[in-house]
């Protein structure tokens, strides 16, 4: 199966995203800057990589031939999809954009933006029961074959429809369980591994289901095959297949993550229990000491005739 149709080799990037992307990037490495002013302390190097990583990503993704490619054929499209929902949006996590701004606020917006994190709609939006749910909703339901159609045919549903609720219900989703932005309060780390282990389930049935579909499913690809001269049941399997098992990848990567800061956060209880226990000890022992001290003064008194 040829990878790039023939005709559309070339394309135009789409300038409106480009200069999103670039003045998100440029304003979060001046807020990086100005947070090491203000507390004295530099910025982490790996979140700012992590945040210029996701940008690039979104760049490759939205910039890149894969916008041209993703009307045409469905492998682009599915790419998109797993580059912006389970890479972009984790690293984007990662890079702690709530914590940066919390830290270029002043007193009062720090006020206002804590009590938005311990808002009832913020801890609600951020459960993880409801991002799983979203998540899974989402990624179901755009590939339900109307809903598909519409956005491969008109190219403002996927520009300003679909590629932003996937980056945004992704971030919701992976917001409270990976990473140490801040958060009004964390899952427990059995629940954060559990979400992202169960969202291979709704992963790997769409893409059984797309792969294993006897007929194409979408009849957008179907009418333009003669024009890029590609079997639109071809194409379609490579795209199911694709989401299963990259996907499946992907989810493994971050659950490690995820077990990764586990077992940080098991050490970091384990050390600060033995610091308290030899802080006890230790205040225990002059107490210990002047009791032997008593013990073994001799008694004052008149000395034996």
């Amino acid at each position: 199966m040829p990878l790039a149709p023939p005709g559309v080799e070339s394309w135009t990037p789409d300038l409106f995203v480009a200069a999103n992307l670039v003045f998100l990037l440029g304003l979060y490495l001046v807020s990086a800057r100005r947070a090491r002013a203000i507390t004295g302390t530099p910025w982490p190097v790996l979140r700012t990589i992590s945040f210029a990583a996701a940008v690039l990503i979104l760049a490759v993704a939205y910039l890149g031939p894969f916008t041209a490619w993703a009307h045409l054929m469905f492998w682009p499209h599915m790419a998109q999809h797993l580059a912006v929902m389970m890479l972009a949006a984790p690293l984007i996590v990662l890079a702690s954009p709530i914590r940066l701004l919390f830290t270029n606020l002043g007193p009062t917006g720090r006020r206002r933006l804590a009590g938005i994190l311990r808002s009832s709609p913020a801890t609600f939006l951020i459960n993880p029961i409801v991002t799983w749910l979203l998540f899974a909703f989402v990624l179901i339901g755009v590939h339900v074959p109307a809903a598909m159609n519409w956005i491969i045919l008109d190219h403002d549903a996927m520009g300003f429809v679909e590629r932003p609720i996937f980056l945004i219900v992704a971030v919701l989703f992976y917001y409270p369980l990976i990473g140490s932005d801040l958060i009004a309060k964390r899952p427990d780390p059995s629940i954060r591994l559990a979400s992202l282990g169960l969202m291979m389930i709704p992963e790997t049935v769409l893409g059984m289901v797309i792969h294993f579909a006897p007929v194409p499913l979408y009849s957008a690809y179907v009418d333009v095959a003669d024009l890029v001269l590609i079997d639109p049941l071809v194409d379609q399997k490579f795209a199911g297949a694709m989401m299963w098992a990259i996907a499946m990848v992907l989810d493994g990567f971050w659950m490690m993550l995820a077990a990764l800061e586990w077992w940080r956060d098991q050490e970091a209880v384990t050390r600060r229990l033995e610091r308290q226990e030899a802080r006890e000890r230790a205040e225990a022992l002059p107490e210990s000491n002047s009791d032997v001290t008593a013990t073994a003064a001799p008694p004052r008194g008149r000395p034996p005739s």
